[in-house]
C-alpha cells in the first residue's frame, strides 16, 4: 500500500477515493452484496454485448451504404416468425446499441476518429463507395449532388464495425469474469477490477480493422497498416463518450437553447453512465431504459433472489438494474484508471506519486457530480 503520508493530504472533496486508488483499491466498496451485483450484472450484459457486438458488425459488413436497411436488425435472418417477435417487442432493442454509436461518433477522439478525417480513408471510403454504386442510377446522382453524403455513411458504418470489435472483447471478457466467480476464483470487488484490468491489457494491441466485400471484392476502409488498436482507439473514446459525455435524455432536459439546460461545449457533458439518475430508468426517451430491459432477460437467479429482497422485490426492476449496473461500471471504470495511471500504484518514489496524486485528482474531477458517492451505500 502506498504511504499517502509521504505526500501529505489530498485537498480534493473526493480525497477519499483518492487515496483508495492510490493503495490500488477500487471506487465501489467490496462487500459480499456488492460482488453479487457486478457479477450479477456483467454476466447479463456480456449477454446482451454478444448479440450488440453481432449486429453492430453484420450491419457494418452485410447493410453497407443500404440507404433503406428494414432488416438490419435480423442478421441475415427474415422470418414472418421473427418479424411477427420484432413487431410484438419481443427481441434485443439494437437501437441502444447504435445510441452508443452515434455518441461515439459525435463525440470523437482517439485514433478512430482522427483517422476517419485523413486523406487514407477518404481514398478508401471513395473506393467502395464507386464499387458500390456503380450501375445504381439513383446513388450516383445523390453522390454527384451531395458528394459528402455517401463518405459521412461510410464513417458511420465504420463507427459500427469499431464498436462492435470493441464489444466482442468486453462481452467475453465479462462472461469469463461470470465463469470464474462460479468457480469461486472472483470473490471481491479488488478482484473484479483486476480481472478487468487484465482483459484489458491483454486486448490493448490487438488490431481494429474493417474490410466490406463488394461483388466478390474486398475492400479494406481501416487496413492493419493504420495501426488502430482496441485500448487507446476504441475503448478509451468508448469510455469518454458513454460513461462519461453521453447526450441529453429527451424529456428530462430543454433543448431549447435560451433555457441554458444544456451545456455549449461538448466536454462539460455529463449525461453518461457514471452521472445518470436511475430513477427515471423506465421512463419514455431515456436510452439506458433499453438496456435494461435487454439485461433483464438474462439475470442469474443469484441476483433475483438480492432485489427480492429489496422493499419493493421487483417491481422497480429496471431501476435496480441500472444501480447495479452503476456499480459495475464504476469497477472498469476503476480498472481503466489503474491501467492508465503513469506509474505503479504501489511505487515508492515521491516523484512518481506525486505524479500519481496528479493524474487521480484530475479523475475525480469529473467524479465530483458522478453517482460515486450514492453507490457508496446503496
Amino acid at each position: 500500500m502506498v504511504s499517502t503520508r509521504k505526500l501529505g493530504s489530498s485537498k480534493h472533496p473526493l480525497a477519499e477515493y483518492v487515496y483508495r486508488l492510490e493503495s490500488g483499491n477500487a471506487l465501489l466498496p467490496d462487500s459480499p452484496e456488492n460482488v453479487v451485483e457486478v457479477v450479477g450484472i456483467l454476466k447479463s450484459y456480456g449477454v446482451v454485448l454478444d448479440a450488440y457486438s453481432r449486429n453492430l458488425i453484420y450491419t457494418s459488413e452485410h447493410q453497407f451504404l443500404v440507404l433503406f436497411p428494414f432488416f438490419k436488425y435480423f442478421n441475415g435472418d427474415v422470418s414472418w416468425a421473427r418479424l411477427v417477435r420484432h413487431w410484438m417487442h419481443d427481441r434485443i432493442n439494437f437501437e441502444y446499441a447504435e445510441y452508443c454509436m452515434r455518441t461515439m461518433l459525435w463525440h470523437g477522439g482517439g485514433g478512430l476518429d482522427g483517422y476517419l478525417d485523413s486523406p487514407e480513408f477518404t481514398a478508401l471510403a471513395r473506393t467502395v463507395i464507386q464499387a458500390k454504386i456503380k450501375g445504381n442510377v439513383l446513388l450516383q446522382s445523390l453522390d454527384r449532388l451531395f458528394p459528402d453524403f455517401l463518405l459521412e455513411q461510410v464513417r458511420q458504418y465504420t463507427y459500427y464495425s469499431g464498436l462492435g470489435q470493441f464489444w466482442r472483447v468486453m462481452s467475453d471478457m465479462f462472461l469469463s469474469l461470470s465463469d470464474r466467480y462460479d468457480q469461486g476464483e472472483i470473490q471481491s470487488i479488488p478482484a473484479v477490477v483486476q480481472h478487468i484490468l487484465n482483459g484489458l491489457v491483454e486486448a490493448a494491441n490487438q488490431p481494429i480493422t474493417y474490410h466490406v466485400k463488394v461483388d466478390n471484392q474486398t475492400y479494406p476502409i481501416i487496413p492493419e497498416s493504420a495501426g488502430l488498436t482496441f485500448l487507446s482507439d476504441t475503448a478509451v473514446p468508448y469510455v469518454e463518450a458513454v460513461f462519461f459525455r453521453g447526450t441529453p435524455f429527451p424529456g428530462t432536459v430543454s433543448y431549447n437553447a435560451q433555457a441554458n439546460q444544456i451545456p455549449f461545449d461538448q466536454s462539460d457533458f455529463t449525461y453518461g453512465a457514471l452521472y445518470a439518475d436511475p430513477l427515471p430508468i423506465g421512463g419514455s426517451g431515456i436510452p439506458p431504459t433499453q438496456l435494461m430491459q435487454d439485461m433483464s432477460h438474462y439475470l442469474p437467479e443469484y441476483l433475483h433472489e438480492v432485489y427480492r429482497r429489496g422493499l419493493r422485490e421487483e417491481d422497480d426492476l429496471r431501476v435496480k438494474i441500472c444501480q447495479s449496473f452503476q456499480k459495475s461500471m464504476f469497477c472498469v471504470t476503476t480498472a481503466a484508471i489503474l491501467g492508465l495511471m503513469p506509474h505503479p500504484a504501489d511505487t515508492t518514489n515521491p516523484e512518481e506519486q506525486r505524479a500519481n496524486r496528479t493524474y487521480l485528482e484530475k479523475w475525480m474531477d469529473r467524479l465530483v457530480p458522478s453517482q460515486l458517492t450514492v453507490i457508496q451505500d446503496s
